[in-house]
């Protein structure tokens, strides 16, 4: 069994690469897989701490396992609404650099 210091300690990795690649990257695609990186690394500290305080036999306890039902939701939504940004980007400026996306509106 993994102790819980190694599932957050690799959870805090995680969402310290996607937090720099979401800060210094200009491409909206890289931005969106870092944000997702982010998600996924609260979505694994949710399951270990859920692993940590497993509840009774007869009421376990799925706590962790409810929000990263709603992280994942969260994040398709986030990912569907990203999508139509970068499709209306390519459209109408040929890139999808970040500097750009002031030039969306009408």
């Amino acid at each position: 069994m993994v102790p819980i210091e190694h599932v957050i300690g690799l959870s805090s990795i995680l969402f310290v690469i996607g937090m720099i690649g979401a800060a210094t990257r200009r491409n909206l695609i890289v931005v969106l897989m870092s944000i997702e990186l982010m998600l996924n690394a609260v979505n694994l500290a949710f399951i270990g701490f859920n692993r940590l305080w497993p509840g009774t036999a007869e009421a376990p306890a799925l706590d962790g396992q409810i929000f990263v039902l709603m992280v994942i939701t969260v994040a398709a939504a986030e990912v569907a609404v990203g999508l139509g940004i970068i499709i209306s980007m390519i459209r109408n400026r040929d890139s999808v650099n970040l500097e750009e996306v002031s030039l969306l509106r009408w």
